[in-house]
């Protein structure tokens, strides 16, 4: 994303969390982002449920992170919130241009016309 953040966050060695130059923050080595650890978290997954969906980060470095989460809630939830807002921003930029609103019409007369054959054929049979 352009511009993800002005957020900027500088991190203890123990915590293997990056902010890359484009404002995300990622676990070290690799480009799993902070918001979906987050995420992941807050609806309750463990470190190894996580893990298992993104094994080139460890359950002990999952743990760190969900450490630093938890004692820097306040710094985190800010840059969260701007991650978010930005995303929003550029979802709706993109969605106003042009190109976009014709390829979405397209996309919505096509798969009402696949729904409506479907329906058809299911009476047929």
């Amino acid at each position: 994303m352009r511009g993800v953040t002005t957020i900027r966050i500088n991190f203890p060695e123990n915590v293997p969390l990056v902010q890359w130059e484009d404002g995300s923050i990622r676990v070290q080595g690799t480009r799993l982002l902070l918001v979906i650890l987050v995420a992941r978290f807050q609806r309750g997954d463990t470190p190894k449920r996580i893990h298992n969906s993104f094994p080139t980060v460890s359950v002990t470095q999952i743990e760190a992170v969900f450490d630093w989460y938890l004692d820097n809630q306040p710094e985190a939830d800010a840059y969260l919130e701007e991650y978010e807002a930005e995303g929003e921003r550029l979802r709706l930029e993109i969605q106003s241009q042009p190109d976009y609103i014709a390829k979405s019409e397209i996309l919505k007369r096509t798969r009402e016309e696949f729904l409506q054959r479907r329906r058809e054929q299911l009476i047929k049979t």
